[in-house]
């Protein structure tokens, strides 16, 4: 695990199941707009949080991109799950803008909440189409602007996929750090 502090906010790298986080107060779960089970990481939090999370997303649907709810973490070992909706890349613009959006929500509805640790997963880069390192530096940045805004978030966690996307996130780290 690699870890870098952005103005109190200590930024967490690792290559993991955002199912398995325990610590975390939060998972974020990479929704599709109607808060289904679904393919991906939506299906894998669906599948380990149980019926009662689809039960509680119900009415909380549809969601546009960038957008975030939270629910109950259900048969998850976390209290909630924060729904965000990433863009589909090449279809939802401005892209950027509206996968920031997906952090700067997730977090500030954690913050909200009282929340200390988030765990993220890499937002719209499986069937959604980001490319993971464009995707990187943007989650990476608007972690590393938002920071200075959170009062209670202390942690978050970027819950990666595979080396590929834990190296792209890793470099958007270091592009984010401020040069001395």
């Amino acid at each position: 695990m690699i870890e870098h502090v952005f103005d109190g906010v200590t930024v967490q790298l690792t290559v993991g199941d955002i199912t398995d986080q325990p610590d975390a107060d939060a998972i974020v779960n990479a929704a599709n707009a109607q808060l289904r089970p679904g393919g991906g990481v939506a299906g894998a939090i669906h599948r380990a949080a149980g019926p009662g999370l689809a039960e509680e997303c119900r009415p909380l649907a549809p969601i546009t991109p960038g957008s975030a709810v939270i629910t109950g973490g259900h048969e998850l070992p976390n209290a909630h799950v924060i729904h965000t909706l990433g863009p589909v890349y090449g279809t939802d613009e401005p892209a950027a803008e509206l996968l920031a959006s997906c952090y700067r929500n997730s977090l500030r509805l954690a913050d909200e909440a009282g929340l200390t640790t988030v765990a993220f997963p890499a937002i719209s880069t499986g069937i959604f189409g980001y490319p993971v390192r464009d995707a990187a530096v943007v989650a990476v940045q608007t972690v590393a602007a938002t920071a200075p805004e959170l009062e209670s978030v202390r942690v978050v966690r970027f819950v990666l996929f595979d080396r590929a996307a834990f190296d792209a996130h890793r470099e958007a780290v270091i592009q984010a750090r401020p040069h001395h």
